[in-house]
């Protein structure tokens, strides 16, 4: 079982990787050895993650300004990433936004917005990365979905319809891709302490409470709480896991 969670010379991409709980997936792949490109559209914040990650860990990093919903710059994201680091083993489709609105006063723009972000980037992105990971022999996607690819959202009506599909996209890769032995599952976290959820507790009354009180284990999540099921889905651990959807939510959605 030696090495069964070892990443040591491959090479992840974390979309969104700059902050939250992109940055917490991406410190524990570089904890286990992976070289790490972190992609996202604040080139300042993504220079200081890749700096933090390299510091912390030793492993190479690299920084890629690009908004990943537009399909001529993904593909010149990874055409660098290729460059750069050799290669393409892991890659998290975590970057995503929300808008939260009732439906009635959501524009199309706006819902738009949300889908090209949370959706067709990771479509975009997965089928950039497809190539090189066939190449190799082998390949590890993951898909951040949330508890909003359970259930519904009153008040995030668009976003809750993006990780619903980031679900069945997850799946329909998984089955499109096993025979060249990629991997692709689906994180949904929970309600996890990030500058996105903090915005939430503002936007919405009463969020962290109810929030909490539906918790078993009492409390808010970590960005460092995602990192376990991150490594174990890009490891060989989980070489005969695809298509699957995995709660790291402290057992909220277990709870009635």
């Amino acid at each position: 079982m030696k090495g069964l969670f070892d990443l040591s010379g491959k090479v992840a991409i974390v979309t969104g990787g700059n902050g939250g709980i992109g940055l917490g997936m991406a410190l524990g792949l570089a904890g286990q050895g992976a070289n790490i490109a972190i992609v996202g559209r604040n080139a300042e914040k993504s220079a200081k993650a890749a700096k933090k990650i390299a510091d912390e860990t030793g492993v190479k990093t690299l920084a890629i300004t690009c908004d990943v919903a537009k399909e001529s710059q993904v593909n010149a994201a990874i055409a660098q990433i290729v460059e750069g680091l050799g290669r393409i083993d892991i890659l998290i489709n975590n970057a995503g936004i929300n808008i939260r609105k009732q439906p009635q006063d959501l524009s199309l723009a706006e819902f738009q917005e949300v889908m090209d972000v949370n959706l067709t980037s990771a479509f975009l992105m997965s089928k950039a990365a497809y190539p090189a990971m066939k190449s190799a022999g082998a390949g590890k996607i993951i898909n951040i979905g949330s508890m909003t690819s359970i259930y519904g959202s009153s008040f995030a009506s668009a976003y809750a319809s993006s990780k619903g599909a980031i679900v069945q996209l997850t799946k329909s890769l998984a089955l499109s891709w096993a025979p060249d032995h990629i991997q692709v599952n689906a994180i949904l976290p929970g309600w996890i302490d990030t500058e996105l959820t903090e915005k939430a507790r503002v936007e919405v009354a009463g969020l962290h409470e109810r929030v909490l009180v539906r918790i078993p284990h009492g409390r808010w999540g970590k960005p460092a709480d995602l990192a376990g099921t991150a490594i174990w889905l890009s490891s060989p651990a989980s070489d005969y896991v695809t298509g699957v959807a995995v709660a790291v939510d402290g057992g909220y959605t277990s709870a009635i």
